[in-house]
């Protein structure tokens, strides 16, 4: 892809699944990746993995529901490689307890909040101020088909999704005349660590016969997507939401 060689970027929650997979995906691509996670061992061992190829990436200890974390990891871009091209805010989870609205605790819903909301809010606000200074930059953000799917079981993490695409729309408009583009993108059913743990083969099976394609999908689908919107090849693409499910889901 065009544009992105010695280009600088962050990769919250790129530890492991689509994260890593997009980190691998932006070094081959010739970017500095900074990896920010809690999982900070793993983080450490996909970097390491990306510079045995060749790549360029750094792992740093991130909690994206903290404000002055957010901040260290772009300072740590910034002193490192020189500034920030663009920031893949890749955090998700907290639905453990997460059931319809008349049974989901209050409790579960504040940090379906801060995970999947909070959390791309403060990375929005700590990256900017780097992108405008280098004159332009993407923030890309990972939301979810659940976002959309209208789930009878589930009611926090589809609400705190959907207000990541208000989020990208409104940096998108904002700021898109200052050369900052925002997309999010909804990934569908994808066979991370994560999904191969928490899913049965049951689930799994009823997800693939549900999707109109001859898999399901991996994480190197999604490193594709997110890594196209952070290049040149996508600088047309901005305020968009963008659903990566094989067809599971099919929207305008």
């Amino acid at each position: 892809m065009r544009g992105l060689k010695g280009k600088v970027g962050i990769v919250a929650g790129g530890a492991r699944g689509i994260g890593a997979a997009t980190a691998r995906r932006l070094a081959e691509e010739g970017a500095h990746v900074l990896i920010g996670d809690l999982l900070v061992e793993q983080a450490e061992e996909t970097a390491a993995a990306i510079r045995a190829d060749g790549g360029s990436a750094v792992a740093v200890r991130l909690d994206g529901t903290d404000a002055d974390s957010q901040k260290v990891i772009v300072a740590a871009a910034v002193a490192q490689f020189g500034g920030l091209d663009f920031y893949i805010s890749n955090l998700a989870g907290g639905t453990e307890g997460d059931i319809d609205a008349l049974n989901c605790p209050v409790e579960v819903l504040d940090k379906s909040f801060a995970i999947n909301t909070k959390s791309h809010f403060l990375a929005t606000q700590a990256a900017l101020p780097a992108m405008l200074e280098r004159g332009g930059g993407a923030m890309i953000y990972t939301s979810s088909g659940a976002a959309s799917g209208g789930a009878p079981w589930q009611v926090a993490y589809p609400m705190t999704k959907n207000a990541i695409h208000a989020l990208a729309r409104h940096v998108a408009s904002r700021w898109g005349k200052q050369g900052i583009r925002a997309n999010a993108v909804c990934p569908g059913l994808v066979l991370t660590e994560a999904v191969k743990i928490h899913l049965t083969d049951e689930y799994v099976e009823k997800g693939l016969k549900a999707v109109p394609h001859t898999r399901l999908g991996q994480p190197e689908d999604l490193a594709a997507a997110l890594t196209f919107l952070a290049s040149d090849d996508g600088a047309w693409v901005n305020g968009q939401v963008w659903h990566v499910n094989g067809g599971a889901q099919m929207r305008d």
